[in-house]
Parts: C-alpha cells; sequence; structure tokens
C-alpha cells in the first residue's frame, strides 16, 4: 500500500522559510544578550562607567533574551500552521 504525504504548497514552505529566519533571528538576540550581559560585566570594574550603565544594559539584555524566546514561539507557530496542525 502506498501512502502519499499532503502535497507542501508553496506558501507553506515559504511559511517554513520565514519560520527559519525566525530561529535564526532568536539565535541573534540570545547572542546580543549575551554581549550586553558581557559588556555590563566588564564595565562593573571600570570606575569610570556611569552608575546607569550595568543597570541599564542588563534591562536590554533581559529585553533580547525575552525577544528571542518569542521569535522561537512564533517560529514553532508558523511551522505548526504550515504542518496542517
Amino acid at each position: 500500500m502506498v501512502t502519499e504525504s499532503p502535497a507542501v504548497t508553496s506558501y507553506d514552505a515559504e511559511l517554513l522559510d520565514r519560520a527559519d529566519a525566525l530561529r535564526s533571528d532568536a539565535e541573534l538576540m540570545d547572542e546580543y544578550a549575551r554581549r550586553l550581559r558581557a559588556t555590563a560585566d566588564t564595565l562593573a570594574d571600570c570606575p569610570a562607567a556611569p552608575e546607569w550603565s550595568r543597570p541599564t544594559l542588563e534591562a536590554q539584555a533581559a529585553a533580547c533574551a525575552t525577544a528571542a524566546e518569542q521569535l522561537r514561539t512564533a517560529a514553532e507557530a508558523l511551522r505548526t500552521h504550515a504542518a496542517g496542525d
């Protein structure tokens, strides 16, 4: 018995491409968060750094981490939609 898999439409392929792009963007946001935290840590040991720099950088790092999580969620939703689930 031969079973047929559902045909992947060009729209489905485009959605899967978009999902892959979102996952790549999430990885970038994770890297930005890591860099921001590293900069905050470096500035913590720098007496010339303004007091606001570390908390500001840490807040931006947290925002990047949140964005990465949301991008992964969106990517998964697109993948699920493209699969027809």
